[in-house]
């Protein structure tokens, strides 16, 4: 039976994969668990038990090949598997996405993008065709895609997520900043909320607030 990887543990492991790529552009060849574990503030046993989770990528008293490392832990999160996407709501933050965030350098082809705006359908933003969103239920009969990138109103994300699920996309990166899918639906949905982190930097300066005026 396939061990349950934790879902803390797969959170780290794009933090490993950012700071490999920095040491590896820094021309660091070789890295041991304590060396990247304050790097990250993470202790060595734990970076060690994260690793071990995949097998063994390192030898003990030798360390890691920064590179090596880096290639199976990009192979781990698919970033050599082709995984395409595409984009359902090209307003302000869904152009932004398309504009500034290099989906390829992440192992993610955005196919297109999706808006109901008539100034935007027919154009392109970065190599990316923005469509009518009357011709999503098309595009998903004859393509195949494995994310949905959701940045639609919040009064239509369920709607549209439903649609997207029905039609055969089942891993969606949510903005809306609404919860969009039943807990016991198989659909896999990263939620990514801007007031959450904006709301745990506000606790931690009200925190060191309180320290200074002690």
């Amino acid at each position: 039976m396939k061990p349950v990887i934790s879902n803390n543990v797969i959170r780290r492991l794009p933090r490993y994969l950012r700071k490999l790529d920095e040491l590896e552009k820094q021309g660091v060849s070789r890295i041991s668990s304590s060396q990247l574990g304050e790097i990250l503030g993470l202790t060595p046993s734990q970076i060690r038990q994260d690793f071990s989770c995949f097998g063994s990528f390192g030898q003990q008293g030798y360390g890691y090949s920064v590179t090596s490392l880096k290639e199976k832990i990009s192979q781990i999160l698919g970033m050599d598997r082709d995984t395409r996407a595409i984009l359902v709501g090209a307003g302000n933050l869904g152009r932004s996405l398309i504009d500034k965030f290099n989906f390829t350098e992440w192992g993610v082809k955005l196919e297109a993008a999706f808006d109901v705006n008539p100034a935007l359908i027919g154009t392109e933003l970065n190599g990316v065709p923005i469509r009518s969103d009357a011709e999503l239920m098309g595009f998903l009969a004859e393509n195949h895609v494995d994310i949905a990138v959701l940045t639609v109103p919040s009064e239509i994300a369920r709607e549209t997520a439903e649609k997207l699920y029905e039609n055969g996309v089942v891993s969606i990166w949510n903005f809306t900043n609404v919860e969009i899918v039943d807990p016991y639906s198989n659909a896999i949905v990263e939620n990514l909320h801007f007031s959450d982190s904006l709301l745990s930097l506000c606790y931690y300066v009200n925190e060191r607030r309180k320290e200074t005026n002690k």
